[in-house]
């Protein structure tokens, strides 16, 4: 009897620490509507002892149980998988014959891959009648229902739809990676249906039914190769964006609006900054006068920082002989990132992807002391790295391109103060820049083989945290996502309409100075290992520009514009006075331009304002009598005679300020 009664309930555990009492029959959904009618109304899936699962999946005695609402990233993540699910089989019913591969949520929406019957493919205006057949099945509120089945059963299911069954084969043969073992995984493979017609395959959880969706909008339609490779065949991709309100994806749209008008690639074009010739290759940029004045800026700013920072210069090869790559471990572990080689005469030879190997040769070059230590390498150097033609993405994802690397040997003793001097540095770089807004990654030492002592691994790493808590930056630790030989913090900053981009790495390095036999000599007369940091403010000077001229929208600061100043005559009797200003602006320093050509005024004010100027001054023939000028600041009133004098100390503080 007692028995009995015990077994009447099951107990399960919320995320505060209580504790709800339910039918031995309850599913996540019963917890949910036991906790509150309107949590009931939201929960989208759960979390079950830390798995995901369908919010009608029945609970077990004990079990820790989260319910899982729209507003939250894993609601987020289901609410795009789900919509996904939507728009293949709408494509599937307005396109008999038809057939999917793979369709995941990703950052901001989702995607799916088809192959339309006779190589058809998708044009933009097919997007409306997608959209439309979509909101058909949200309205009708279909459950989605999940089944298992076994492999065998899987194939038979999938049969009309060969790139669902290469995943099924995949995932059984043990070579799938991890976006197809997330499609099928194990002996029993379970499956999404939403009616009699339309079934995927899919491990899920997916949302109680379509009615929790209808926040979206289809954004494009590109062409995909099948897992990537350019050997494999051509898919219509579609992308899409999905909210939990209508409100955020508004919002969303909006910010999407913003980027489009600060895409680096079109304002670099219209600015003269820099371009892509085909000519060239993919992923190649050649820099124009105007991006390289501003390339030069940001050069001449780092050498004098890092000199000022007690750092020594190294200028290496952009090549070298394989062995070193193979002492590195770069033809190792790197060799899918880096170009084929040349063979030469004396040896094969490679572009280098990487500086650290070389800056480990100016290290090993003399005998090294512990009084000599830290020693800090700096070098703007250039690397070149294959990246596939598909992934290839202005100056943000590139072939070609220079770092500014710095390399640090220091002791074991010396690591702390090193990592904390270190992040100072970095975050005093970003902000001089622009950038407030920071959020760190701690990457820790994964479970699966690397290299060095427990005992390096926990200092490192604690070395790392202490100096992000001395830096007061927020950061989340990513539990064994470090290198194999070594610990690192990623920061990322928040640009101006609130994207993140990772920027900088500090990385804790074991390994390097292991595989060169680097040592120093120790106050106890002892040869011992420095261990190494590798450390990239910018990341490359390539993407970081690229990262600016969309944080700014191409309105850089004074002191980072091409052309600080456009002096325009308002007629040809002005041309000698203005062109007296322009040579005072010059001789102070600054970047002035004279612009006396034939248009008139307000087309050339017009074009001034085109090109995103800091400052245009006008001078008439008041100006000429009281050596004034009229100042026309970019974002700002006009104002008029103001001395020149007075307008060069604004100019001055403007440049010094670096707003």
């Amino acid at each position: 009897m007692c028995g009995s009664k015990l077994d009447s309930v099951i107990t399960v555990s919320l995320p505060d620490g209580s504790e709800r009492k339910l039918d031995p029959s309850a599913t996540a959904h019963d917890l949910a509507a036991d906790i509150g009618s309107r949590l009931a109304k939201d929960a989208l899936i759960a979390v079950v002892d830390g798995t995901e699962v369908d919010i009608n999946a029945p609970l077990t005695d004990g079990a820790t149980v989260e319910i899982v609402t729209p507003s939250s990233d894993r609601g987020l993540h289901t609410i795009r998988h789900s919509t996904a699910h939507v728009l293949a089989q709408a494509v599937l019913e307005l396109w008999p014959g038809s057939t999917f591969a793979i369709g995941p949520p990703i950052e901001n929406g989702f995607y799916y891959d088809f192959e339309l019957p006779d190589g058809g493919t998708f044009q933009e205006e097919d997007l409306e009648r997608i959209d439309a057949k979509m909101r058909e099945i949200i309205k009708a509120r279909q459950p989605f229902v999940r089944t298992e089945a076994s492999p065998a059963e899987a194939l038979e299911l999938m049969k009309d739809h060969q790139y669902k069954r290469s995943i099924i084969e995949a995932v059984n043969s043990g070579d799938a990676d991890a976006e197809l073992a997330d499609e099928a995984s194990g002996d029993v493979i379970s499956f999404y249906r939403n009616t009699d017609e339309f079934v995927d395959m899919c491990l899920g959880p997916h949302v109680p039914h379509t009615g929790h969706l209808g926040h979206f909008k289809l954004m494009s339609v590109a062409g995909a190769y099948w897992r990537g490779s350019e050997k494999n065949p051509m898919l219509q991709r579609i992308y899409g964006t999905a909210w939990d309100s209508k409100k955020e994806l508004a919002a969303h749209l909006h910010r999407l609006e913003e980027a489009a008008k600060r895409d680096h690639r079109k304002l670099a074009n219209e600015l003269d900054l820099l371009s892509f010739p085909s000519e060239l290759g993919g992923g190649l940029a050649v820099w124009h006068a105007k991006g390289s004045i501003m390339r030069k800026l940001m050069e001449d700013d780092a050498r004098e920082r890092h000199e000022a920072g007690g750092y020594d210069f190294a200028y290496t090869p952009h090549l070298a002989n394989a062995k070193l790559f193979e002492t590195s471990g770069h033809l190792d572990f790197y060799a899918d990132g880096m170009y084929p080689p040349m063979e030469m005469d004396n040896g094969t030879y490679y572009p280098k992807p990487m500086n650290c190997p070389m800056h480990t040769l100016v290290y090993s070059s003399n005998q090294r002391s512990y009084r000599d230590l830290p020693i800090r390498l700096f070098e703007l150097g250039t690397v070149y790295r294959y990246e596939r033609a598909g992934t290839l993405h202005g100056l943000m994802r590139i072939r070609g391109f220079t770092q500014d690397d710095a390399h640090i040997f220091v002791s074991q003793e010396g690591l702390q103060d090193e990592l904390a001097s270190l992040l100072a540095f970095v975050l005093d770089v970003l902000r001089s820049y622009g950038f407030t807004e920071f959020q760190a990654k701690l990457s820790t030492r994964p479970e699966e083989k690397s290299v060095g002592s427990d005992e390096l691994w926990e200092q490192a790493t604690e070395a790392l945290r202490q100096a992000l808590h001395v830096a007061e930056v927020d950061y989340v630790v990513d539990e064994g996502g470090g290198a194999f030989y070594g610990p690192k913090i990623d920061v990322d900053v928040r640009d101006a309409i609130g994207r993140s981009w990772q920027l900088s790495t500090i990385q804790v390095d074991f390994q390097l100075p292991e595989r060169f036999d680097l040592t120093y000599i120790d106050s106890d007369s002892q040869r011992k290992q420095p261990v190494m940091v590798h450390r990239a403010l910018m990341g490359s000077l390539e993407r970081f520009f690229g990262v600016l001229i969309e944080h700014y929208g191409g309105n850089f600061p004074a002191w980072l514009s091409a052309e600080q100043v456009r002096v325009l005559p308002v007629a040809e009797a002005h041309a000698e006075y203005a062109e007296q200003v322009t040579e005072r602006l010059k001789d102070a320093g600054f970047r002035a331009h004279l612009d006396d050509a034939d248009d008139g005024l307000g087309k050339r004010i017009r074009n001034g304002k085109t090109q995103k100027l800091p400052y245009i001054l006008v001078v008439g023939d008041d100006d000429v009598a009281a050596g004034t000028v009229g100042v026309n600041p970019r974002g700002g009133e006009v104002e008029r005679d103001v001395p020149v004098d007075t307008f060069i100390e604004r100019l001055a503080a403007d440049v010094a300020a670096r707003v």
